[in-house]
């Protein structure tokens, strides 16, 4: 649970992320009542948008994408957008656990991601920042110097355009790096939104402000939303974290974690490259040109959801940055948060192996601008029948005991933890401690209550277990949010469903103050 001691930090800059504080916002109608479709896709993200592109282009006559807010505006509005095969130190750990065929998979598909990419936006002259660099995964310590060297070696026994670097243009020192050359970035809110340009119209929709609620039948399948029934042949689940997971479970298999971002101008001239180390906690550092100057986004920090002080995150993560650059400002701060599967590989597939018009995608684990597009790839071919080579190494049913077992285990018991309550002290015996603005787990009338003081001063009380699985929520201090510490499901101050697994808000629960 976040501390809620008074603190003299201010978070620095805009709190909004810069991908949507320089794009402006979609305005896509709402379902406008009960329809049917070819294909139903809930979450109008980078997998939600890309897969519907890609079917659109394909020919599937009616590809609906169904967004509960706004389309790009959640994990995707949030990302740093580094568009690369390279995803932290991975392939060592691949071929080791899974083999190298497995391995090879995933370094042809994500590496295939990369150019998907820039082909779309070569064949649709897509203004999107655009542009080709390295990427470098670096040694902050002598002790990781030897994973360095040996990701390197697993990298290029794959085929991926890896190398080793003895040394950095960093204002700090180094221990090597692995270099993929040839790599990518952009702004991922101007590319997704020119893709949902050419989604809508001749039968295929995109419809905001609508929320999915249930996942009924097994073909045609009913989504229940909030504006009307949808009947679809297919339907994908990309809301992140599925809504829908039985009969396949996979909240016993997934965890979210929460990390930062700065937007900072410096003096320094910035290299050319994107940066991220190998230890924790993460830095991770790439340029983006912007009006007035080029911005650094600077990143990391991460923690598992509803767990740790967020503040302090930041207040972190800007130290650091003023520790090693000569700061002018920090324009942007904004957090994002990622799902993780218990064996780093995301979930791309059918739900269940025998579930022929399930599907969905998730567990990223923070690079899901290519593994994301490596999903609307691999469902595209599913869904038309079509073999795909990458399949079974994604493949949702999937569970490997022996590589597994550690960290499902370790989740699990996170989970209970959350369940019962275990990681929850409450800091405010009374509620009258509760600043204007604030928010903590208290007791009422011996009854444990998530109560949040607005501006006003009036006092909100809600029941703090998260609709999804009854697990007890936490105060966010940065975000003024609810956080579910068990699967990451977050509410407003009020108890609003702001990101999913949870479908319905925290309930009023009325106590005497």
């Amino acid at each position: 649970m976040a501390d809620n001691k008074e603190t003299d930090y201010t978070l620095p800059g805009k709190a909004e992320s810069y991908w949507m504080a320089t794009t402006p916002e979609s305005r896509y109608p709402p379902l406008p009542g009960d329809t049917c479709v070819d294909v139903a896709i809930l979450g109008g993200g980078m997998v939600g948008i890309t897969t519907a592109y890609l079917l659109k282009e394909a020919g599937v006559p009616s590809v609906a994408v169904i967004e509960a807010d706004r389309i790009i505006t959640g994990v995707t509005g949030r990302t740093t957008a580094k568009v690369t095969s390279q995803h932290s130190l991975i392939y060592d750990h691949l071929i080791s656990k899974f083999g190298k065929e497995h391995a090879q998979h995933y370094a042809e598909s994500n590496q295939a991601a990369v150019e998907k990419i820039a082909s779309i936006v070569s064949s649709k002259d897509i203004a999107c920042d655009f542009v080709r660099k390295p990427a470098y995964v670096y040694a902050g310590s002598e002790e990781s110097a030897g994973n360095i060297r040996n990701e390197v070696d697993a990298a290029k026994s794959l085929g991926l355009p890896a190398s080793y670097k003895a040394d950095l243009p960093l204002p700090f020192e180094t221990y090597g790096a692995v270099c993929f050359s040839n790599q990518v970035q952009f702004h991922p809110r101007k590319y997704l939104c020119a893709l949902a340009r050419e989604i809508e119209g001749d039968g295929c929709h995109i419809f905001e402000k609508t929320r999915a609620l249930k996942v009924e039948g097994d073909g045609p399948i009913t989504i229940k939303t909030d504006k009307g029934n949808i009947k679809a042949q297919k339907v994908i689940q990309a809301t992140h974290f599925p809504i829908h997971d039985k009969p396949g479970l996979l909240f016993q298999r997934l965890y979210q974690s929460r990390s930062y971002v700065l937007g900072v101008r410096i003096q320094e001239p910035f290299p050319q490259g994107m940066f991220i180390n190998a230890e924790e906690p993460v830095r991770s550092l790439r340029s983006q040109p912007a009006q007035g100057g080029e911005l650094i986004l600077i990143s990391g920090e991460g923690h598992r959801t509803g767990e740790g002080n967020e503040i302090e995150h930041y207040r972190n993560l800007e130290k650091w940055v003023r520790s090693v650059y000569s700061v002018n400002s920090i324009d942007y701060h904004w957090s994002t948060q990622d799902v993780i599967t218990v064996d780093h590989v995301p979930y791309i597939g059918r739900l269940t192996s025998d579930n022929e018009n399930l599907y969905i995608a998730t567990g990223f684990r923070k690079w899901g601008m290519t593994t994301g597009t490596v999903a609307a790839m691999i469902l595209t071919d599913m869904i038309l029948g079509r073999s795909n080579p990458w399949e079974e190494v994604y493949k949702p049913s999937r569970f490997k005991p022996i590589e597994s077992a550690k960290t499902f285990f370790s989740q699990a018991a996170e989970a209970t933890k959350g369940l019962v309550g275990d990681r929850i002290t409450p800091v405010h015996e009374k509620a009258s401690q509760i600043l204007p603005g604030e928010g903590a787990i208290v007791k009422i009338e011996g009854k444990r209550v998530a109560a949040y003081r607005d501006k006003a001063g009036i006092l909100h009380t809600l029941d703090p277990s998260c609709r999804h699985m009854g697990c007890i929520v936490s105060w966010n201090n940065a975000e003024k949010t609810w956080d579910c510490p068990c699967h990451g499901s977050r509410y407003s101050a009020e108890g609003e469903v702001i990101k999913s697994p949870v479908v319905y808000g925290l309930p009023e629960k009325k106590v005497k103050e």
